[in-house]
């Protein structure tokens, strides 16, 4: 199994991030998958879901500014964040969800200036 997310950089608050998960060895359409955040000092997160069925779940600090998505022939998660907040500054990882995690990749590093 490998993850790798990518998409991360330095934006102003109130800016709009891309990010992908290519992942291998792990089948989008048997797997509930998840975004995953950790800000610095904090624990990691989970800040959206997308269900083996398509539904999604977000956690209210995110609901209606982010959106996850997937594309199962690609085998590649997105996670699209608009109305970026300083506090939306972490390493951001994909992983399984509701099942147990896999190993994790390296992230990528959402920095919002305010």
């Amino acid at each position: 199994v490998q993850l790798v997310e990518s998409g991360g950089g330095l934006v102003q608050a109130g800016g709009s991030l891309r990010l992908s998960c290519a992942a291998s060895g792990i089948a989008f359409n048997s797997n509930s998958m998840g975004w995953y955040r950790q800000a610095p000092g904090k624990q990691r997160e989970l800040v959206a879901g997308i269900y083996r069925s398509g539904s999604t779940y977000y956690v209210d600090s995110v609901k209606g500014r982010f959106t996850i998505s997937r594309d199962t022939a690609k085998n590649t998660l997105y996670l699209q964040m608009n109305s970026l907040k300083p506090e939306d500054t972490a390493v951001y990882y994909c992983n399984k969800w509701l099942t147990m995690n896999t190993s994790w990749g390296q992230g990528t590093l959402v920095t919002v200036s305010s």
